[in-house]
């Protein structure tokens, strides 16, 4: 049973993780777009291949904080000044998304799959939000930290990961519409969601200290 819940757990918070559009997923559809399904399948491999490491290692390092207190305090306060600082950026400094269509190259499937790795290397977010999630799932005692747990939740990430990338693949043209909304208000959009991130951190770090 433990095996099947690390396993639903892994996938749900993938899926849920990914599915909003962002960069790889919407270079994904359009790769499929302009190049066909085989290099945009290449290019979510490669994708899919860093997020593997990224997810492992977040836990690893999540198994560390869940043993020291002190280290969560700590993180909560550098997530804190990050966070401020991401929230004051996206509102007030960044531009807005220019609405214009990338033009792609025909490129090897091999080019698309080192693209993949690529931006998915540059895609920050999994690793605190693996850390967060797991620390989150263990407290509540959903989720332990030996190695079947993290090997089989691991997995499961990656199979969440796959259905999204492949949704957006096979159905990109079905949600257009809806995502170039979301695209052109993307910083808006980050900017509320870290805020409110911040004000629950600066809660947390306020009552810890109270």
């Amino acid at each position: 049973m433990n095996i099947v819940t690390s396993l639903f757990l892994g996938f749900f918070t993938a899926f849920i993780g990914i599915i909003p559009p962002g960069l790889i997923n919407m270079t994904a559809a359009k790769v499929n777009l302009k190049e066909g399904k085989r290099n945009a399948m290449w290019f979510v491999l490669g994708a899919i291949l860093v997020i593997f490491f990224q997810s492992f290692f977040a836990i690893l390092f999540a198994k560390i904080i869940h043993r020291r207190p002190d280290l969560v305090t700590l993180l909560r306060e550098v997530g804190l000044g990050i966070f401020a600082t991401l929230t004051l950026y996206f509102l007030v400094l960044a531009k807005k998304p220019k609405d214009k269509t990338r033009k792609f190259k025909k490129n090897s499937k091999t080019n698309r799959f080192f693209m993949g790795m690529l931006l998915s290397g540059l895609n920050f977010f999994p690793i605190p939000y693996y850390v967060f999630v797991s620390v989150t799932l263990a407290s509540f005692k959903l989720f332990s930290f030996d190695p079947t747990s993290i090997f089989i939740f691991v997995n499961g990430v990656i199979l969440g990961s796959f259905l999204v990338f492949y949704c957006y693949i096979s159905f990109f043209n079905m949600i257009e519409n809806k995502t170039d909304y979301v695209t052109k208000n993307m910083n808006t959009i980050i900017g509320s969601i870290t805020g409110l991130i911040s004000v629950i951190t600066l809660w947390n770090v306020i009552k810890y200290y109270w």
